[in-house]
C-alpha cells in the first residue's frame, strides 16, 4: 500500500497523467497551439525553475489556514468552470412552458457532451455569471475585447426529434433593459415600432452565448416539414410521438360551484394556473390526458372543451413569421421547412419572410427587397443555400410557451446542452420542508 501511494505521488507519474490528460483535451479541443503549454506541466511537476502557485513559498513549512483556504478555492474555480464549461451545467425551470413534463422549480443538469460543448464566443467572463454581474441590474459580466466564431467539439451524437433541449434564445440577441427576458424587443418594435422603443428605452445587444437560456422539446430537426392541426403536431405526415406529460389549456363549465382546491393540488396545476370567472362557473386550466380524464368526471362538472386559436387575423403580428402571408396560429400552424445545411431553397417575395431571419441575422447576411428583387450581399437571388442546420422548438404546455411557434427557428449554433435528469425540484406553492417534490428528485428527462 505504501509503495502505490508513493507511487501515486512520484513526480514522474504526475507529469504522465496530467501532460497525457491534457493532450486528450487539445486533441478534443483541435487547438494544437495549446500544445506549447506542455513545458509548462514539465516545469511544474519535473524541473520547478518556476514557481507557478506563487500566491504560496516553496520553503516547505506547513501552509497556513489562508493559504489552504486559497489553494481551494482556486482549484474549485477552476474545475468547476471547466466542468460547467465542457461536460455538465445546471439549470432550473423558472416558467411553466414545459409542464408537466417539468416544473416551475425543477432543477436540473444538462448535458453539454449529448450534442458536443460549443466553445464560448466570449471567453472572458466573471465565473458562474451568465451575462450580468451579480448584485448588479445592467452590468455586464463579460468583456468582448476577444470574440470566438461558433465551434462546437464532438460529442455523444445529435439532435434528435423530441429531445428536450436547452438553448440560447435566438430573438434575444437585442433586448430592452427594462423588460429583459419578460417581453422579446422584436415584439415590442411590432406593436409600437421601432423608433419608439429607442426613444424610450435602453436597448442592448448580447453575443450568442449570452442570451438568455431557454428549455423545450425539440419537435422537429432540420429537413423536416412540419405542420400543427387543431394543436396536434405532424412532422413529415407523421402525428407526433406521444408525449405523456403534454397538457393543452382547457374550458371547463361548472354548475357554478368551484372545484375543490386539494382536487386541483393533486392535479399539480400551479394556483397562478387557476382561471376561475364564479360569475359564469367557468374555468381555464391547463390539463394533461390524465387530468382532464379526472376533471370531466367530477359531479360538478358540466363540460370540458380543448381550447383552440382560430383567430387567424389577430395573430398575423404574433405567430412566426409575422406576416399576413402566412394567417397561422400557435394551434393550426405550417406547413413549413426546416432549413438545413447544404440545402437549398428557392426565394419569393412570399417564401422569404420564412427566412428572412435566417439569412440575413443568424447566417451574416445583408439582404434587401428593390423593386420586387431580392438581394443578398447585394447581388440578385432567387435562391439560398444554408450554412447551418435548424431546430423547431415547443414547449409541453402548449398554450403557455414562447416557442418557435412565435419565434421562429432555433440556429444549431445557439444550441447549448440536453437536459439530463432533475436533482432537485421544489413547489413554490408550499413551505419548506413540504415543498420537496421527494417523487421527482434525480429522476430522469423524458
Amino acid at each position: 500500500m505504501d509503495k502505490v501511494k508513493a507511487f501515486l505521488k512520484n513526480r514522474f507519474f504526475l507529469f504522465a497523467l496530467s501532460s497525457t490528460v491534457f493532450v486528450l483535451w487539445v486533441i478534443w479541443i483541435g487547438n494544437y497551439w495549446l500544445l506549447l503549454g506542455l513545458p509548462v506541466f514539465f516545469d511544474y511537476h519535473i524541473t520547478r525553475k518556476v514557481n507557478w502557485t506563487f500566491w504560496k513559498k516553496r520553503d516547505g513549512k506547513k501552509k497556513s489556514t489562508l493559504i489552504e483556504w486559497v489553494d481551494a478555492l482556486i482549484f474549485a474555480v477552476i474545475a468547476a468552470t471547466l466542468i460547467r464549461m465542457f461536460f455538465i451545467e445546471a439549470y432550473t425551470i423558472p416558467t411553466s412552458s414545459m409542464e408537466k413534463s417539468m416544473l416551475v422549480g425543477d432543477y436540473l443538469f444538462v448535458s453539454k457532451v449529448s450534442y458536443g460543448p460549443k466553445l464560448p464566443n466570449t471567453p472572458i467572463s466573471f465565473p458562474f455569471a451568465h451575462h450580468t454581474l451579480p448584485l448588479t441590474k445592467n452590468t455586464k459580466s463579460y468583456v468582448e475585447w476577444i470574440k470566438r466564431p461558433y465551434k462546437r467539439l464532438a460529442g455523444f451524437g445529435d439532435i434528435k426529434r423530441n429531445d428536450v433541449v436547452v438553448f440560447n434564445y435566438p430573438e434575444g440577441d437585442t433586448v430592452i433593459v427594462q423588460f429583459q427576458s419578460n417581453r422579446s424587443y422584436y415584439s415590442v418594435v411590432r406593436e409600437i415600432g421601432r423608433e419608439r422603443v429607442w426613444r424610450e428605452y435602453d436597448v442592448i445587444a448580447r453575443p450568442v452565448d449570452k442570451r438568455e437560456n431557454y428549455i423545450k422539446r425539440c419537435v422537429a430537426i432540420a429537413g423536416d416539414s412540419l405542420v400543427i392541426k387543431q394543436g396536434q403536431v405532424y412532422v413529415n405526415g407523421e402525428r407526433q410521438e406521444k408525449i405523456p406529460d403534454l397538457q393543452y389549456n382547457y374550458i371547463i363549465r361548472t354548475n357554478g360551484t368551484p372545484i375543490n382546491s386539494k382536487i386541483l393540488d393533486g392535479l399539480n396545476i400551479a394556483k397562478d394556473d387557476r382561471f376561475f370567472n364564479p360569475a359564469s362557473g367557468i374555468y381555464e386550466l391547463p390539463l394533461t390526458q390524465n387530468s382532464y380524464n379526472k376533471v370531466r368526471k367530477l359531479n360538478n362538472v358540466h363540460s370540458v372543451l380543448k381550447h383552440e386559436n382560430t383567430n387567424h387575423t389577430m395573430m398575423s403580428k404574433v405567430i412566426f413569421p409575422h406576416s399576413p402571408e402566412y394567417p397561422w396560429t400557435e394551434d393550426n400552424f405550417g406547413p413549413l421547412w426546416i432549413p438545413k445545411k447544404g440545402e437549398t431553397v428557392e426565394l419569393t417575395l412570399k417564401s422569404l419572410p420564412l427566412y428572412h431571419r435566417v439569412i440575413e441575422t443568424y447566417e451574416g447576411n445583408s439582404l434587401a427587397v428593390k423593386d420586387s428583387t431580392i438581394y443578398i450581399n447585394d447581388e440578385p437571388a432567387s435562391s439560398y443555400t444554408f450554412r447551418m442546420d435548424y431546430y423547431f422548438m415547443m414547449g409541453d404546455n402548449r398554450h403557455n410557451s414562447a416557442d418557435s411557434r412565435f419565434w421562429g427557428f432555433v440556429p444549431e449554433d445557439h444550441v447549448v446542452g440536453k437536459g439530463s435528469f432533475i436533482w432537485l425540484s421544489l413547489d413554490k406553492d408550499k413551505r419548506f420542508p413540504a415543498n420537496i417534490r421527494w417523487n421527482r428528485l434525480f429522476k430522469g428527462i423524458k
